[in-house]
């Protein structure tokens, strides 16, 4: 494994011709020093937010805020854990997330992870955004990034260029950060996607990574995973996937998740521990005094920062990065579709625990247009509240206040995967099996969670209870005029899903013989199209209880 003194010193080059710092400095004054401060800056599932969310981030400010911070310490390493490319915005998925990977080359990313929704579209996808990240094509372009991923087995034939850990080099001190991604990843794509990559357990990998790093003298150590934390307990604790990795790992000094939308921190077998809010909403800073002669970290700080418009000069590379880009997409997304009377939110997770009003409009346009009986579809391919943060070009659609004017764009924005609608036969034992698993990973003790597998429903209502053990949580289920529908194989209904969820996505029973309709977006933009003016409505389809 390569150290990655050169590509530190372009980094710190780079800063220093637009104005942040000075090389010849920053070397002089550490040499004087016995300790050396490393800056650690890193955002959490950027999904290719490229664009701000109500004018908090985008890329181009976001670019701005790390040149700043970079000018009070070039020291620096700039990262994410995965994710940032899949489910994206119209403005980067149009154009197969290559603009969200120029984005970060401008941005001054250095290392990223490799999450879930980074196989959204296969390994052959995933192969071409790695190569555009590692190209050697000049200053203008941005700093060259690696890939990390520590437990990913069978790497050879499906993806090149994917390393377990990056050493960087500050005056003498070296820092190593290892990545790992999330275990249950394939299962939360569509089937196939990862070819015969597999990914081992990510407590062992890291160890492992940890133990070479020492060997190799690196004392100072970075862990990013593709997980997060999906709840608190009765205590208040943190619980979840981020929680079991620090716990199950040692010798690092910093351990930043991603994955679940988040914000926390705290301390972990004295290692800082912490995950910020999505789509670049919040960034860590991340602040580590490290010994001279020793290579340890002595002290380390963070701080969440919100990366606000407000006054900020975006980057001016970015911004003509995308310039054409917005062009070419608002010829094909700017058209109106109809208005809403209000927002129909997502986010916050709000859409992974319980019915959320664009739940429901999404299963009841899959439902209508193919006249089945039943509805369902996963809350995790719920990607946008509506309207969107697309930002049309057109001046004549309103944004600002209710009635809110909705455009092709922003379906694509709610839907970017590209799914299909699907429709069979099943009987009320499937739809039982299927809404176990549902709400399966809801958390008892707070009744919410932050799994993509939520049902959000249409044609039916059920109640399901929190504190019960997974497998036996769902209590009633009927149609809804009240009919109920049995835990049988003796009665069976005509039932609309997506494409995922058929092939056994997000942990779902497969559907054998399901018939293949249109795209999820076209069937959701003509049912928007038929209404025309829409209201967010919640009608009690689903009901939680915090104890039986």
């Amino acid at each position: 494994m390569k150290q990655s003194s050169k590509r530190r010193v372009f980094g710190v080059a780079l800063a220093a011709a637009v104005g942040f710092g000075s090389l010849a400095l920053s070397t002089s004054a550490n040499a004087e020093a016995k300790t050396v401060n490393v800056q650690l800056l890193n955002v959490s599932d950027w999904h290719g937010q490229l664009d701000p969310v109500n004018n908090v981030g985008g890329a181009a400010v976001l670019s701005t805020y790390f040149k700043n911070e970079r000018a009070t310490n070039p020291n620096t390493i700039t990262f994410t854990a995965g994710d940032a490319v899949g489910a994206t915005p119209p403005l980067s998925g149009f154009f197969q997330d290559e603009p969200a990977i120029r984005a970060m080359r401008l941005m001054g990313f250095d290392v990223d992870g490799l999450g879930n929704h980074n196989w959204d579209a296969g390994n052959a996808r995933m192969q071409t955004l790695i190569d555009i990240a590692r190209e050697d094509d000049g200053v203008e372009a941005g700093t060259p990034f690696e890939y990390l991923g520590a437990n990913l087995k069978n790497l050879k034939g499906n993806l090149k260029h994917v390393a377990p850990y990056e050493i960087f080099s500050f005056d003498g001190v070296k820092v190593g950060v290892v990545s790992v991604t999330n275990p249950e990843a394939p299962n939360l794509v569509f089937p196939g996607n990862f070819g015969t990559i597999t990914i081992t357990d990510p407590v062992v990998a890291a160890n492992n990574a940890r133990a070479e790093l020492n060997k190799k003298g690196v004392k100072a150590l970075v862990l990013i995973g593709h997980m997060g934390v999906t709840g608190f307990d009765a205590q208040g604790n943190a619980v979840g996937p981020l929680i079991d990795l620090a716990n199950g790992v040692s010798g690092y000094d910093v351990i930043a998740g991603d994955h679940t939308d988040v914000q926390y921190q705290g301390t972990i077998k004295g290692a800082l521990v912490y995950e910020n809010r999505s789509k670049g909403v919040t960034y860590g800073d991340v602040d580590l005094t490290i010994d001279k002669k020793t290579g340890k970290v002595i002290t380390k700080s963070l701080a969440f920062k919100t990366p606000s418009n407000a006054g900020i000069t975006p980057d001016p590379a970015i911004v003509s990065l995308l310039a054409p880009l917005r062009i070419e997409l608002a010829a094909a997304f700017d058209t109106e579709i109809g208005t809403a009377s209000d927002r129909f939110p997502r986010g916050g997770n709000v859409e992974r625990s319980g019915e959320v009003a664009i739940g429901n409009l999404i299963a009841d346009s899959m439902r209508v247009t193919y006249g089945t009986q039943l509805a369902l579809t996963n809350g995790g391919g719920i990607r946008s509240s509506l309207p969107s943060a697309y930002v049309p070009l057109a001046p004549t659609v309103q944004r600002g206040i209710p009635p809110y004017d909705l455009v092709i764009g922003d379906v694509f924005t709610v839907l970017p995967f590209g799914n299909q609608v699907v429709t069979a036969s099943i009987t009320g034992a499937q739809l039982w099996t299927m809404l176990e698993n549902g709400v399966s990973a809801i958390n008892p003790a707070t009744c919410n969670g932050a799994d993509g597998r939520f049902p959000q429903i249409s044609g039916f209502r059920f109640t399901f209870a929190c504190n019960l053990p997974v497998g036996s949580r769902v209590q009633a289920v009927a149609l809804n005029d009240g009919t109920p529908i049995p835990n049988s194989a003796a009665s069976t209904y005509t039932f609309a899903t997506n494409d995922f969820i058929a092939n056994g996505g997000d942990f779902y029973p497969r559907l054998p013989g399901a018939v293949s309709r249109d795209l999820m977006a076209n069937v959701l933009l003509e049912h928007i199209e038929g209404i025309g003016a829409l209201t967010p409505t919640l009608d009690g389809r689903i009901t939680k209880l915090t104890a039986v």
